[in-house]
């Protein structure tokens, strides 16, 4: 991966790409699952219980090989376990839980001591293949890298995923050589050595061979999300979402939506947001861990742990931050950037604001280009604004204040002070007009000749000295 993060830890839509076998595996219903870890054992160990609390972590001493892997995990389990033994890799995160339970049904339903998932694939560079005898009958595995010319012609490859009988396979294991390229012991392997002692191993086709990819570069997990986002966001159309271009449409695993959302182009649904019933989102949106209430409208707009209630509007171009929550019927409108900011029901910042550390009350209205100056280069201080205020444009709110409810604010105002309720704050400062500033400043350019002009022609006036 040329990554300083550990493959099995890469985000995989919201979650890392060994959390979604662990989701697959936890619905097999297993009585036992036996982690075996190595590089990075710590980071590995806190993803594996955060997904599934009980697996058992094993560790993978300095003998090489997935056969050495799994003789680890078998003596890990309790000592009178009597049952079948499903070994899969922690980086094919496509394998969902149906085609595991149909495989393990099959091998219960026949006499091998082992079965083992195949899959047909076009380019099955890479992988080991299955090799069959002339009647077909399934006869072993070989390694790509151990493979002869003849053996990398053949297109069925082994998925890496295998059931045993744990008795044979206990027996087994420790029959393992290492005389192969890797110098490892091969859980391939196996199956000819139980092959050698007369038990019959059967290898099954998967049905759609995409589900055994594996990610070994960023290469394949692109390939791999594109893949399972498709399954995301068909799922989600079946329940009653319209997505309009899925194409451009990303949603989490972990994320959820209710019947008759619409995603529009360029949408994201990241992390634990949750959108509920009518809602539109989109196009161009970004929601990170947000909660979307009802009939609400999200358009090009970038937000992260915030709340946007039922039937409110948030967008265009506008950047919620952590901690924004705005109320039933409210607005947050063009260019408004909001941080730690809890804005009431019915109440609207319309365009060009920013609001940080601050509480605004219901049916308030903050005029355009309003500052809410919450840093005073030590701290963050905090602002309240009051319910049926009205902010004037370009108002400044130095925290920290406290604006009573009913309270206006004049243009250009820059509060300092706290305003009781009913009140109207304004900063009130005489206008000097300079007359014949721009002639006196600026001779002979195009705005002085202009003002010549509308002065009725002639020369330009002799300017007042005010200013100078």
């Amino acid at each position: 991966m040329k990554s300083r993060t550990p493959k099995l830890l890469h985000n995989l839509a919201g979650k890392p790409i060994v959390a979604h076998v662990l989701v697959t595996v936890r619905e097999l219903g297993a009585a036992h699952v036996a982690s075996v870890v190595r590089h990075e054992r710590d980071l590995l160990v806190e993803a594996i219980h955060a997904e599934l609390p009980a697996s058992i972590i094993v560790d993978q001493d300095d003998v090489p090989g997935t056969g050495r892997a799994v003789e680890l995990a078998i003596k890990a389990l309790p000592a009178d376990f009597d049952g079948e033994v499903l070994v899969i890799n922690g980086d094919v995160p496509l394998i969902d839980a149906e085609t595991l339970a149909r495989l393990v049904d099959a091998h219960r339903a026949s006499s091998a001591s082992a079965t083992v998932l195949s899959a047909m694939l076009d380019d099955a560079a890479g992988y080991g293949r299955i090799v069959r005898s002339h009647d077909g009958a399934f006869d072993g595995i070989v390694e790509h890298k151990d493979a002869t010319r003849e053996q990398r012609s053949v297109t069925e490859v082994n998925a890496g995923v295998y059931v045993f009988g744990v008795s044979d396979l206990r027996h087994q294991l420790q029959n393992l050589a290492t005389d192969n390229a890797q110098g490892e012991r091969y859980l391939t392997d196996v199956i000819g050595v139980l092959r050698e002692s007369g038990l019959a191993a059967q290898a099954l086709p998967v049905s759609r061979p995409w589900m055994i990819e594996g990610v070994n570069d960023r290469v394949q997990l692109a390939a791999v999300a594109g893949r399972l986002n498709s399954i995301i966001v068909r799922n989600w159309q079946r329940a009653g979402v319209t997505v309009t271009d899925p194409a451009s449409t990303r949603i989490d695993v972990t994320a959820t939506l209710k019947p008759d959302v619409t995603l529009l182009p360029g949408t994201h649904i990241l992390g634990a947001t949750a959108v509920e019933t009518g809602a539109t989102i989109g196009p161009f949106t970004t929601l990170v861990d947000c909660e979307v209430g009802e009939r609400a409208t999200v358009r090009s707009t970038d937000a992260v742990l915030a709340v946007i209630g039922a039937d409110s509007t948030v967008g265009p171009f506008s950047y919620l931050r952590p901690g924004t929550v705005l109320g039933v019927d409210g607005k947050i409108g063009a260019f408004v950037e909001t941080k730690n900011a809890v804005i009431g029901a019915s109440s609207k910042v319309p365009h060009l604001s920013y609001v940080g550390d601050a509480t605004v009350g219901d049916h308030s209205n903050i005029g355009a280009g309003t500052i809410f100056a919450n840093y005073d280069g030590t701290a963050k201080r905090s602002s309240r604004i009051g319910s049926h205020v009205r902010g004037g444009s370009h108002t400044v709110f130095v925290a920290p204040v406290s604006i009573g409810d009913g309270a206006y604010t004049g243009a250009g105002t820059v509060v300092r002070k706290d305003v009781p309720p009913g009140s109207l704050a304004v900063t009130v400062a005489p206008q000097r007009n300079m007359d014949g500033w721009v002639e006196s400043h600026r001779p002979g350019s195009d705005a002085a000749q202009a003002a010549s002009a509308a002065r009725g022609g002639g020369s330009e006036t002799e300017p007042d000295k005010i200013g100078e």
